[in-house]
Formats: structure tokens, sequence, C-alpha cells
């Protein structure tokens, strides 16, 4: 898109010409767009104040057609910014130190006048993307700040307070599309605007944001902050970062936040409207036009860049509205009708703009599909993880924060230190998607860490991934002298694997000696450190002569290492314990954190497998968050789900609500727990399964996944409290309530075992009687010697390394019999 088009008032960066020009003499044709000079011409044509691109190769180089493709592709977005292309032909008669040997071809130098500003290595240059990237963001080095600390962040912030307005982005490398789309955002608007940019998704994560994964873009309102201790308030562009996105939230800052208007509302247009956004209209009147004034602002910001909002003043209005009527919708389609509301709630009024915006987004995707839709099918990949591997392949992961094993140094790496060792191969899509996860634990783990974080390419040495009984990629472990290797089989992420290995510092059941002790591990503060992955801590109580309740303890303890604090007491004054915590021996005490409780379960007559999920069962959480990843754990109660559907974070009085009537005993029988859109997307495809039209959020279902399908709405009309709870469910439990939909009892089946992702993810989680290997970890047999304390014969493998693929995750058959039952979990 030729930018200039919009940047009439805001382009004044560059009032200088820019040329980009690139040496080479491969691949002459006509149809290029751009000329071709000798390194003579070239420097003679450099002015002072313009910038340029040279690329040098020697005639008998290797072809760069690649390269010269891209760089002639990126010629027409790089004029529009007053950018030329050139090539430059290194010949034999005319000399040039950039020309250089071959073995100096991989770089490009940019000049302004016959000055060198910046060298690439032309790997960088991968497409057009990258090309305009790097060149904007090299001469962009005044308007955009780089930053990699929070400190950075906070500084910048302070200095603009009062002064100017911030734009701060993060990107998951530079070269990407989005880093484009930011760079020519900053060309317009760098010198209205201080533009931040960040790669660092630690510090994304320190502000707050949700789904780290993208890219973010947020602007800071400083200008308006006088206070140095005050927080620049922050209002983040939730559209994909491109370049006419940015441009549209930009233009949305710089609008007025609240217009007061006094005409009919079909009549008002704003640049919202001509940004393509709809108008919100806060219908007040004279008796209660402050308090309408104070709503007004808070809808306002709230839908800051998603609607205009502005306040109608009725009592000045020539036409008629009815009656009740307090808020009015207006669509950005021409001669659509206004929509006339009477709406009593703000997250009612914004639950409404949002909805509408994202079916207007879905149908205007839609029509894109057909308009074109072979589009993108030279680079769409039948696997998605194919695919997403295949997209990232530029992005520079930083490999050095990990140690690189090779046959020769994987002994004796495992055996000076803590080690957990990724085994992989680079041929294989999955390896390579959770290597950036491997990666990112390692950022989160720098400096802080004792373990050692490894890898070993299993493609290049296949005889020691043999040896350590690897048979599927990617596969950790994690390594400890004197102790067993220990599998990671949770989920293929970031959060899990950092969860197990933080909980994996220590060794389990943790053995305390004193009630000093005990009460300060009970209390969290003993090892509060990682109360962040363990929401309980578990702690037994026996009597030193209980001997086997002690031993299946313990035995569960090992079992569960890394996914759950488990601790012992079996001390003679264990009775100081027991009748403060009216505990009848042997016992457990659960300690939840999060809640401030501490609750006793007798163990009397229970073996491993029973301590294993009774801990299990309480460690998960009262009111969940549901997510992709814990969903199979909560369908596996197999009791219907009570969903409480938001658009962000629930309403404080509906969970005390839920949580009243949990305390009281009225929603046994149901797993409450609610679903954030903005964390979740998917939701927003289980609702329009459940609805049609979509209401307004918040909304509450029962799901009864698990008998008959049937998937009940409490009433949109009614205000989500105890006692209209009660009554909803005694009106559900008698039969007085119609189902608004029936899910289809279809089976959804992988189409190959490795495909299997549910059983996967229920592998990760699912404890069971018969089960060899713990929740989260799996042990080797202790080895008889030290020379072979670290080559893994947990099982003995007669098939060559060449048979080495990705298998079946869920190796045992773990809850077969609750395989009929699962039928409506996979269309959920």
């Amino acid at each position: 898109m030729q930018l200039q088009l919009m940047m009439s008032s805001d382009f004044s960066i560059f009032r200088v010409g820019i040329s980009f020009i690139m040496m080479c003499i491969f691949h002459k044709s006509t149809e290029d767009s751009v000329p071709e000079l000798s390194p003579q011409k070239y420097f003679s044509t450099l002015q002072p104040g313009k910038a340029s691109l040279a690329y040098f190769c020697q005639a008998d180089s290797p072809s760069t057609s690649v390269l010269l493709e891209e760089l002639n592709e990126a010629a027409k977005p790089l004029q529009d910014y007053g950018i030329s292309v050139a090539k430059v032909n290194c010949v034999k008669e005319e000399t040039s130190k950039y020309c250089g040997k071959e073995k100096d071809l991989m770089k490009a130098y940019l000049f302004r006048g016959n000055i060198l500003l910046r060298e690439f290595p032309t790997d960088t240059l991968f497409d057009v993307n990258a090309i305009v990237a790097h060149v904007l963001f090299a001469l962009l080095f005044n308007e955009v700040k780089y930053i990699t600390t929070l400190e950075d962040l906070q500084n910048i912030e302070n200095a603009l307070k009062g002064k100017a307005n911030m734009v701060f982005s993060y990107v998951r490398a530079i070269g990407t599309p989005e880093h484009r789309a930011v760079m020519e955002a900053a060309f317009v608007y760098g010198t209205t605007y201080q533009f931040v940019l960040t790669t660092e998704m630690a510090l994304l994560e320190s502000i707050g944001s949700e789904n780290i994964e993208l890219a973010h873009l947020y602007f800071f309102h400083c200008n308006l902050v006088s206070d140095l201790t005050q927080q620049c308030r922050r209002t983040r562009m939730e559209q994909s970062l491109t370049t006419l996105n940015i441009h549209l939230f930009v233009k949305t800052m710089k609008a007025p936040l609240l217009t007061e208007v006094a005409e009919d509302p079909q009549q008002v247009s704003t640049i919202h409207l001509q940004l393509g956004l709809p108008l919100v209209f806060i219908v007040s009147q004279q008796a209660t036009y402050e308090a309408d004034r104070r709503t007004a602002e808070w809808v306002a910001w709230r839908l800051l860049g998603k609607a205009g909002v502005l306040l109608l003043l009725r009592d000045s209005l020539k036409v008629n509205i009815p009656q009740h009527t307090n808020v009015i919708f207006k669509r950005a389609e021409q001669e659509v009708p206004v929509e006339f509301l009477e709406l009593h709630d703000v997250e009612l009024i914004i639950s409404h703009v949002e909805n509408n915006n994202h079916i207007e987004e879905t149908q205007e995707d839609e029509d894109n599909d057909m308009e074109d839709p072979d589009m993108g099918n030279s680079y769409i990949q039948d696997d998605e993880v194919a695919e997403t591997v295949y997209r990232d392949r530029k992005r520079q992961l930083p490999l050095e924060l990990t140690v690189e094993l090779t046959e020769e140094t994987f002994n004796a790496t495992v055996m000076a230190s803590d080690s957990i060792v990724l085994f992989y191969a680079g041929w294989h899509a999955v390896s390579m998607a959770f290597l950036q996860s491997y990666i990112d634990v390692a950022i989160k783990l720098k400096d802080t860490s004792t373990m050692l974080l490894t890898r070993i390419n299993c493609a290049d040495w296949s005889d020691i991934c043999t040896k350590q009984n690897v048979s599927e990629f990617p596969i950790v472990k994690m390594y400890k002298k004197g102790e067993n290797p220990v599998s990671y089989v949770g989920m293929l992420g970031t959060e899990g694997l950092l969860k197990f290995i933080q909980l994996n510092r220590i060794s389990y059941p943790v053995n305390i000696t004193l009630i000093q002790e005990a009460e300060k591990y009970l209390s969290g503060e003993l090892y509060k450190d990682l109360l962040t992955y363990s929401s309980v801590s578990v702690l037994g109580l026996f009597s030193p002569t209980m001997t086997t309740a002690k031993e299946d303890f313990t035995e569960a303890g090992n079992y569960l290492k890394g996914c759950v604090i488990t601790g012992i007491y079996s001390e003679e004054d264990v009775w100081i314990l027991s009748n403060k915590y009216a505990a009848t021996l042997p016992a457990l005490l659960l300690a939840r954190h999060k809640e401030g409780k501490i609750e006793s379960i007798p163990l009397a007559n229970t073996h491993v497998q029973d301590i294993v999920q009774i801990i299990t069962n309480a460690s998960l959480e009262t009111f969940p968050e549901i997510t992709v990843e814990n969903l199979p754990t909560y369908l596996r109660l197999q009791k219907p789900l009570l969903i409480l559907f938001s658009d962000g974070s629930i309403n404080p009085q509906y969970r005390k609500a839920i949580l009243t009537l949990m305390k009281q005993k009225h929603l046994d029988s149901l797993i409450p727990c609610w679903l954030n859109l903005k964390n979740t997307p998917v939701g927003r495809g289980i609702l329009r399964a459940y609805f049609s039209p979509l209401p307004p959020l918040p909304l509450l279902v029962l799901v009864n996944l698990h008998s008959g399908g049937q998937v009940f709405s409490f009433p949109s009309n009614q205000s989500i409290t105890e006692q209209n709870l009660v009554l909803w469910l005694k009106k559900l439990e008698a039969g007085l309530e119609n189902h608004i939909t029936i899910l289809s009892a279809q089976e959804w089946k992988p189409p190959l075992p490795a495909y299997d992702f549910l059983s996967m993810m229920d592998a990760a989680t699912a404890p069971h009687p018969s089960r060899k290997e713990p929740e989260c970890t799996k042990e080797t047999d202790v080895p008889e010697n030290d020379k072979e304390q670290h080559e893994d014969k947990s099982a003995i493998r007669k098939e060559p390394i060449e048979t080495l693929r990705i298998k079946h995750w869920n190796k045992s058959n773990w809850f077969k019999e609750t395989e009929k039952s699962l039928k409506h979990d996979k269309e959920l």
C-alpha cells in the first residue's frame, strides 16, 4: 500500500531521498524494476543526505537469484518512501573494497551519502518484509528506541509524562512482517509519538500482557499524566499488526475521547465511522448529566480503538427515541438503522460492541476467503505445526542459552552437573516447534537456575539417543547425580516444562522433622518461590510406627514429583499437628495457598494409587479458568460443566455468588468454571455452536457432556446471584428448563494415532492404578554402576535407530473404561 496517501499531515521524518543499491551481475533481466550500475557509476551517484544499501557480488560467485528476486519485489514499497533500488556489477576493471572476496559476499552495506551506517549479513534480508524492516529500522534509529528490560521502558515512560505519548510494540523477531508494519508506522508518526520496540518476551510478560506468543502494540497515554508516580494509561491494539491496522489504531488514539451531541444519531458522523468503527451513544438527560458523563468516559476508555463514544443529550434532541433507551448503537455501514438498547451494566455495553465487531471481522475474513480461495497455497502446509515452523524459519533463537551436546560430551556433561536434556530431531517439525518453547524456558531461567539446560540433535547423534532409550521426539529428561533419569511427559509448552523443572529442584516428599518447620511448610513460607507452580502443598502425617502407610505415601510423593509439592512428618510429637487440624492418623493435610485454608483427609486403608488420586483431585482449583491445556483434566471428572463465559476477568460479585453456592454444597454434582475469551479465543466458536445469534456476555451455561449432550443457558435477563442460581438449578433438576441445543454424539477421531493430541493431554495428567509412570514424570531403573549411570535402560530396544519416529504418546491403556463417555468431549 502506498503510505503517502495517508501521511500527508504526519510525514516529516525524511525530506531527503534514499537509495537502495544492490551490487550483483547475475540474472540480468529487462523485467527488473531496478537499474544496473558499475561501482564507479554507483559511487558517483551518492549525494549528501541520501541513503543507499549496497550488495556486492563477484563475477564468479554462486548464484543469488532468490535474494535478487526479493530485492526486486522490495523495490516498489521502498519507492513509496522515496527509496530507489539499483544493482551494481562488480567487474575486474574497477576495484572496490566492498566487492571483496567470495567469502566476504554475505554482507550488505547501508550508506548515507558516502558514510557507512550499517552492514547486514545478507541472510537477514531473507524476504521483502525483512528488507523493508531492516532498512527503515536502521534509518529510524533516533525515532524508534529498542529496549530489552522493564527498567528501560519505565525510564522512557517517565521521561514522556506530561510531554508526549508513546507507541510500544513487541515483535517476535527483527525482520518479520509485524516488524515491518511497526517501522512503516514509525516512518509516518515518528515525530509525533515516541516509538519503542522490543523482542524480549519476558518484558512483554512483565507488563501483564496476555497471549504473549503474538506480536503486541500498546499506546501509552503519557501526555495526560502530570504526576510522575502515576502510570501512563495503556490501550492495547487488539487487531493483528499490519500497516493499515496500526494506522487506523493510531488515528483513533488522536480522536476525541468523548463528544457531546444533540442531534439525530442516524445523521451523526465522526472519524470513527470513516475508519470503519461503530458509534456508541450514551443517552443522558439534565438530571443525571454528571453521572452519565462519568459513565460515558469510562465506557470510552474501555472501547478506545474499538468504537467512538458520544454523550447524547436527550433534553436537546429534536427527534424522539424510545423512553427506556439509554444506549444507541450505530454500525459503520451506511444505510443500516441504529439500534435502541436498554443496558444497565457497563460490561453489557462493552460486550455488545465487541461481539458485533467480532461478527463483522469474521464475515470480512470469510468474504476475503471467497474472493481468493487459493491465496497463499504456495506456502500453506497440510500440517499446521510444520506450517508454523516454516513461517518462523528465519526467527533467530538464542541457542547459546543452552549447551549443545554430542556423543563425546554427553556423559561428561550430565555427570558433572544436574542437567535437563532435550532430545530432538532437526528434521522433525514438532521438535523444532518445541525447541522454541525450550529456549523460552532457558530465557526465563537465565542466571537463576542451578540446572544446566542442554540439547542433543538425534538426527546427528543417533547412538547416544539409542542408549538413552529415546523412541519419540521431542522428549526432555532430567539427570541428577545419584538419581534415576526422569522424563517429562507433560504438555509441549513453556509453562508446563518450566513447572516441571522448578518443582524438581527439591526431592519429594520433603522430610520435615520439626513442628515449626511443618507450620512454615503449610503456610507456604518454606517454599514460597515454588507456589507459582503448585498452589497446593501436601503434608502426610504419620506416627513413627506406621511403616506401611509411610512407604505408600513416599511412593506416591515420588510418583507425583514435578507436579505438586509433597512433604512427610513422622515424629513422636505428630499428635500436636493431628489435634490442631482435627486429623485422624494417618492423614493428609492439604494447604490451599490461594484460598488460605488447610483441610485434612484421612488415609486409613488407602494404597498408593488412592493417595495419588486424592492428591491429584485436591490439586484442582475450586473455581478454575478453563483453558485448552487443563480442559481434559476436568472432563475426566465426568461431571456436567457449569461455565461462565466472560470477555476478560469475571465480575467479583459473580465469583462470590458461585463460591458461596459451592461452599453450601449446592454445586457438588457440577464443575463450576469460567472461560476468558481473551485468553482462550476458541470459546467464541463454542458459544456460536450453542447460540444463534450470540447474546451479550457474560453468559452462564450448563453443558451435560457425558449424559445426553444437552446445553442449558442461564436467563440473560437475570443477574447472577445466589438466589437466582439456586432457583435455576432447581428448575433444571425438576426438568422445567428447556435446553438450547444438544451436542452431536459424533466422535471426532484423529486421522492417525500420532495425531491423537487429546490422548496425549490425558496422558500428561491422568493417574491410574495400573500406571507405571508418574503423572508428570517417568523413572528408569537405577543403574548398577557409575560407568553406566546415564544410560537409560528402562526398556530393551530391539529396533534399530532408523525406526525412531513419533509414537503414540498414550503408552498404556489408562482410563479405557471412559472412552465411550468421552464422545462429547471432542465436540467441545
